[in-house]
C-alpha cells in the first residue's frame, strides 16, 4: 500500500508540469528511438552481409582425396580416387551437421557453338544441389538439370552468363547444342549471375552438367586407386589384377572378372570416382562438427583400421569465417557504443531536471517531513517519478524506431529485421537509467533538514 500510494503521489507531481516532464522524455525518446533504429539496420545489414559472404564459401567444407605413396615419393593431394558419389550420399544420411552436399568431376577443354569458342574456367559434373552449396539461387533462364539426367547420363549441361555471353553473343542458349570434348551437349538453363569471388576470378564463367555424362562421356572412367593403365604382363608369371577401391581389400564394383579374363582382355574399371565433394554446414558454429562427423562416417565408409591415417583430406574456409565472426562483431561492438552515448546523454537530462524538481519542491519536501514522512519517504517517491519519465521516453522510443526502419525500409529499401530483444533491452535499460541518473536527486531530496526546507524561500 505504501508502494502504491507514493506512485499515486509521485504521478501527481509529473502532471503538474506536463511540459516539463515531456520535454525531459525527450531525451531517452531520442536516444531509444535511435537505438532500436540502428539496431534493426543493423541487424538487417549484418545479415545480408552473412549471407553475402557464405555465398562465397564461408560455411563451406571441401573434401578432397588423399595422397598416394610410392617407392618413397608422395604424391599430393588428389592423387589417389577414394571419393564417389556414394559418400557424398554418406555424408547426407549420416552427418546432421550437413545442410547439403554436391560431388564434383572436374574438366578442362574448349566448348564450341558454330564458329565460335571459349574454354570456361570451370567445366563441374555434379548434382542439382550444387547451386544449394553455392547459394546460387534461381535460374536466369531455362531449368537445372534433375537427378533422372544423372541416372541416365544425359548430354544436358547449364552455362554462366560469361559462357554465354562468349558464345551467344546476346542470343538465348536455352535449347542450342555445344560440344565439349566432341560431345554434344544441349543447354537447358543458364545460372545467374555472380561476379568474381574473393580471388578476383569469374565465377559466371562456368559449365555445369550431370557427373556422369562429364565422367563417362567427357573425362572417360578413372581405373583404380592409381588411374593406371591395366595390361598384361609380358614376362611375369603372374597375371595383373584390378586395383581395389579402398585400401581394405574390398573388391571392384563394375566389372567383376577372373584375374585370366582381365589378362586375356584389359578393359577400363567403369569406377565412379569424383574429384571432390563440395558440404557446406548449417551455420558457422557447425562447421568443426560437420569436419568431425565426415571424417567419421568416410572412415567408416573406407573401412579405414584406427592406427591408419585417412584417406581423404577435409578443409575448411577458415579466412572467410574469420571474416565473418569480426564483420559481425564490429557491427554489434559499433552499435552497442552509439547505444551508450544516446543513453547516458538522456540520463544526464533526467538528473539535470529532477535536480531541478528538488530544488523547486524544497518547502513540499520539508512540509512532509514535517507531518511524519520519513526519508526513505522522499527517496522512493523520486525514484518513482525518475523511472516513470525514462519507461515512458522508452516506451516512445521504441515505437519511433520501429517506425523509423520501417520508413528505411520502404523508401530506402535497406534491409531491417525486427530485433525483439533490442526491444527487452531498451526497457530495462530505461529503467536502470532511471534508478541510476534518479538516485542522486532522490538522495539529496531525501537529506533535507524539515526546517531548512521550510524556511526555503
Amino acid at each position: 500500500m505504501r508502494i502504491l500510494r507514493t506512485t499515486k503521489t509521485a504521478m501527481k507531481a509529473l502532471r503538474r508540469n506536463p511540459m516539463r516532464a515531456a520535454l525531459t522524455t525527450l531525451g531517452i525518446v531520442i536516444g531509444v528511438g535511435a537505438v532500436i533504429a540502428m539496431m534493426e539496420i543493423g541487424a538487417g545489414s549484418s545479415s545480408q552481409i552473412q549471407k553475402g559472404i557464405s555465398s562465397m564459401g564461408a560455411n563451406v567444407l571441401l573434401i578432397m582425396p588423399g595422397t598416394t605413396s610410392s617407392a618413397g615419393v608422395t604424391s599430393g593431394t588428389g592423387s589417389v580416387t577414394t571419393l564417389t558419389p556414394q559418400d557424398c550420399a554418406a555424408i547426407l544420411r549420416e552427418c546432421p551437421a550437413v545442410l547439403t552436399a554436391a560431388p564434383i568431376v572436374r574438366a578442362r577443354t574448349q566448348v564450341v557453338y558454330g564458329s565460335r569458342n571459349w574454354e570456361p574456367n570451370n567445366i563441374y559434373g555434379t548434382t542439382p544441389a550444387f547451386l544449394e552449396v553455392r547459394q546460387w539461387g534461381r535460374m536466369a533462364e531455362g531449368k537445372m538439370f534433375t537427378d533422372r539426367d544423372i541416372l541416365n547420363s544425359n548430354r544436358v549441361c547449364v552455362i554462366g552468363k560469361t559462357l554465354a555471353r562468349e558464345l551467344f553473343q546476346g542470343r538465348s542458349p536455352i535449347g542450342k547444342e555445344i560440344r565439349v570434348k566432341n560431345v554434344t551437349f544441349r543447354v537447358i538453363g543458364v545460372l545467374n549471375s555472380k561476379g568474381a569471388n574473393m580471388m578476383g576470378m569469374d565465377q559466371d564463367d562456368i559449365l555445369l552438367a550431370p557427373w556422369s555424362t562429364i565422367k563417362y562421356r567427357v573425362t572417360g572412367a578413372a581405373l583404380g586407386t592409381t588411374n593406371q593403365s591395366i595390361s598384361s604382363g609380358s614376362s611375369g608369371n603372374s597375371v595383373n589384377t584390378l586395383s581395389n577401391l579402398y585400401p581394405s581389400g574390398q573388391t571392384s564394383l563394375y566389372p567383376e572378372q577372373s584375374e585370366v579374363q582381365a589378362a586375356n582382355n584389359p578393359m577400363l574399371v567403369r569406377f565412379a570416382n569424383v574429384d571432390q565433394i563440395l558440404a557446406v554446414a548449417r551455420d558457422a558454429a557447425s562447421i568443426q562438427p560437420a569436419i568431425k562427423q565426415i571424417t567419421e562416417s568416410l572412415r567408416r565408409r573406407h573401412n579405414l583400421r584406427d592406427d591408419a591415417a585417412d584417406d581423404f583430406d577435409v578443409r575448411d574456409m577458415t579466412e572467410m569465417s574469420n571474416m565473418l565472426t569480426s564483420t559481425t562483431s564490429m557491427m554489434t561492438n559499433l552499435l552497442l557504443c552509439v547505444a551508450t552515448i544516446s543513453l547516458i546523454v538522456g540520463g544526464v537530462g533526467i538528473m539535470n531536471i529532477m535536480l531541478v524538481s528538488v530544488t523547486e519542491r524544497t518547502r513540499e519536501i520539508g512540509l512532509r517531513m514535517a507531518v511524519g514522512a520519513q526519508p526513505r519517504d522522499i527517496l522512493r517517491q523520486f525514484l518513482v517519478e525518475s523511472i516513470a519519465l525514462c519507461l515512458l521516453g522508452g516506451s516512445i522510443g521504441i515505437a519511433l524506431g520501429r517506425g523509423a526502419s520501417t520508413l528505411v525500409r520502404v523508401l530506402l529499401r535497406w534491409p531491417t529485421e525486427l530485433s525483439v530483444g533490442a526491444m527487452v533491452a531498451a526497457v530495462v535499460v530505461s529503467a536502470s537509467v532511471g534508478i541510476l541518473f534518479g538516485y542522486y536527486p532522490a538522495w539529496k531530496a531525501s537529506r533535507l533538514d524539515p526546517i531548512e526546507a521550510l524556511r526555503y524561500e
